[in-house]
């Protein structure tokens, strides 16, 4: 297994929840970007934020100032941290990495963790 997400939960509405992904040392080394998608009831799934090798950071509309992501190199984790949670955010989340071979970008996923806000 080569990503593995931990954190979801249930929280009400304006709490916190930490998801980590925990990444094999060669894909966390060999990523060029890693980061969390999530699918929500009836919806498609959506990047929420991702995280360069370089700690660059890019993150949708609706969780910004909200959201942080983060990665621990010693750790070969990636963190979301979530504030402020709003039942909207209610889906499934998904820890991403991405490798390029060649010319093309390669995804690779981990299972997903249940995030789940009540109002």
């Amino acid at each position: 297994v080569q990503l593995q997400a931990f954190g979801g939960g249930l929280v009400q509405a304006g709490g916190s929840l930490r998801l980590s992904c925990a990444a094999s040392r060669n894909m966390f080394l060999d990523a060029n970007t890693m980061g969390w998608y999530r699918q929500g009831p009836g919806k498609q799934r959506e990047l929420v934020a991702m995280i360069t090798s370089a700690d660059n950071t890019n993150y949708v509309d609706s969780v910004k100032g909200r959201f942080t992501i983060s990665r621990d190199s010693a750790e070969n984790t990636v963190y979301l941290q979530m504030t402020s949670l709003k039942p909207e955010d209610t889906a499934v989340y998904y820890c991403n990495a991405k490798r390029r071979f060649g010319g093309t970008n390669v995804d690779y996923w981990g299972q997903g963790t249940q995030v789940t806000v009540s109002s």
